[in-house]
């Protein structure tokens, strides 16, 4: 039996609809003496990010434990700080071209909401990306106290829709989310860049 057609777009943000430049960490990392790829590597340990992203930590919380973690190998408490806030103060860029897919299907009378496992600084960042009001729900996992992949989660972002899952169309560039998201009773497409936009339009109901 063919799957009701999408009525709800449910889009991740790091990945798809925010991007970061791997070369701002890098510099970071250079200045400091770090080694390469070491500040996402402490920051993403799953022991210290699952806190966070749950409601358990503030992103604040979470910053200093990172910086912590970095004492020895930055060369003092003082130089991990620094490192640490100045790779933080990044905060990434809009892929314009998947916004420009979010307002045309909006446009369209599709609702479109952000589907994300995000920190206490996710509203913040929203603001400071010009993102308020593109959207018509959030979901941030560290309000809703539960992440993705969790069947909880994507009942709740499905809630906020008001659309039941089976016409739910899920994008993200992560695999695990994907599945996660099958499993839950959406449809679900592993984001693999702008050749997929033409793929999302054509399975939206618009």
């Amino acid at each position: 039996m063919a799957r009701e057609r999408a009525t709800a777009l449910l889009l991740d943000l790091d990945g798809v609809l925010r991007r970061f430049d791997p070369a701002v960490a890098a510099g970071v990392e250079r200045e400091y003496g770090l080694g390469d790829g070491v500040l996402t590597e402490i920051a993403m340990q799953w022991g210290r990010l699952q806190p966070v992203l749950t409601g358990q930590l503030s992103h604040a919380d979470w910053v200093s434990s990172v910086a912590d973690a970095l004492t020895e190998p930055a060369g003092g408490p003082e130089r991990a700080r620094a490192a640490v806030e100045q790779w933080q103060r990044y905060r990434g860029e809009v892929d314009t071209e998947v916004l420009d897919v979010v307002r045309e299907v909006r446009a369209a009378g599709v609702k479109v909401g952000l589907a994300t496992n995000a920190t206490d600084l996710l509203d913040a960042d929203l603001a400071a990306l010009g993102l308020v009001g593109e959207l018509d729900v959030v979901v941030n996992s560290s309000t809703l106290g539960v992440h993705k992949p969790a069947p909880e989660y994507f009942a709740a972002a499905c809630a906020a829709l008001a659309t039941p899952p089976a016409r739910v169309l899920f994008v993200d560039d992560e695999d695990w989310a994907v599945r996660g998201a099958r499993s839950a009773g959406l449809s679900a497409h592993r984001w693999g860049g702008h050749a997929d936009l033409r793929y999302l339009r054509a399975a939206l109901a618009y």
